[in-house]
């Protein structure tokens, strides 16, 4: 059974700080972790609304926060929608103002690991890679009964962009440098077959550019398909001054991110509002995990934890 750990979890708690009372945005709920012991932070007595873009993160989530089957007091409202639409979110359930705000902008165990929609190299499965659940593109093997759907996929990024497209977001989104390599690569394979899986995918990377350490070779690739296919880039820099605008004087919001682009947008945003004399970082520079959490959760080992204050 795949166990998801919340990464930062006592920095977060620590950092945001919640009372009693107040109005939590969990923009990406995942496993329910952070909104846990955040809830257990103010007595049992506040207000979330938890989202997420994966349907199963929310059906989690609820599971381990509401009773029966969960043990936690707070008032819970779940909405299965990317945090980019957070004022929807918030409008649907009669919210207008938040006290507190967090988004941790990483891949949960279980979308690597149980998902099926080819987020990791580790399993052969379709080159889907999108949080939304959806049939797998026509003309692959995983084909079955594939419905009229507009949602990009990394199986039409490999197989349909140019090669100076597929190049540039492996640059920007997976500061790959072997990008120009990577691309050509793909190129030449598909015009003999589709690539229609993970593993063929990851194949052909692999004899495309040399191992280097013990990081596989398509680990970058995959990140940065990842976030094209999802605009995880442009999700954020949407979701930050929604959430902004409806945070309460005092309030604070939390961004946890696992990329150096991501983080650049946090610090950046997070920079202007202090400058702008809107907010105070309450972190000038990231909290990262401590060793013994890097230990026993090796996806803590890149993340950053920024915060910031309303004024």
């Amino acid at each position: 059974m795949v166990v998801h750990l919340p990464v930062l979890l006592q920095e977060v708690v620590l950092g945001l700080d919640p009372k009693p009372g107040e109005t939590i945005l969990d923009g990406t709920v995942g496993g329910g972790g952070h909104s846990e012991a955040l809830c257990r932070k103010m007595e049992g007595k506040g207000t979330f609304v938890c989202m997420d873009a994966d349907a199963d993160a929310i059906a989690r989530s609820r599971e381990r926060l509401t009773p029966p089957a969960g043990g936690c007091a707070c008032e819970f409202h779940f909405v299965p929608k990317n945090f980019r639409f957070l004022d929807e979110a918030l409008a649907s359930v009669g919210i207008t103002e938040i006290h507190r705000a967090l988004f941790d902008l990483g891949l949960s165990s279980f979308a690597l690991e149980e998902s099926g929609r080819g987020f990791s190299f580790q399993k052969d499965e379709p080159l889907l890679m999108t949080f939304a659940k959806i049939p797998p593109p026509a003309g692959t093997p995983f084909t079955k009964g594939r419905t009229e759907s507009e949602t990009l996929t990394a199986y039409e990024i490999v197989n349909t962009w140019s090669q100076e497209d597929i190049e540039k977001i492996l640059r920007e989104f997976g500061e790959e440098w072997q990008a120009r390599r990577i691309a050509g690569a793909l190129i030449t394979a598909r015009k003999v077959s589709p690539i229609v899986s993970t593993a063929v995918l990851a194949e052909i990377i692999e004899k495309a550019i040399r191992r280097r350490g013990r990081i596989h070779p398509a680990t970058k690739t995959f990140q940065a398909l990842r976030i094209a296919v999802n605009d995880e880039y442009g999700a954020l820099k949407e979701a930050l001054p929604k959430a902004w605008e409806r945070l309460a004087k005092g309030g604070r919001l939390a961004v946890i991110s696992f990329q150096s682009g991501e983080d650049r947008i946090v610090k950046q945003q997070f920079r202007a509002w202090a400058d702008e004399e809107k907010g105070a970082r309450i972190t000038k520079k990231p909290i990262v995990a401590g060793e013994e959490e890097r230990k026993g959760n090796p996806r803590a080992r890149s993340a950053k934890l920024r915060i910031i204050e309303k004024k």
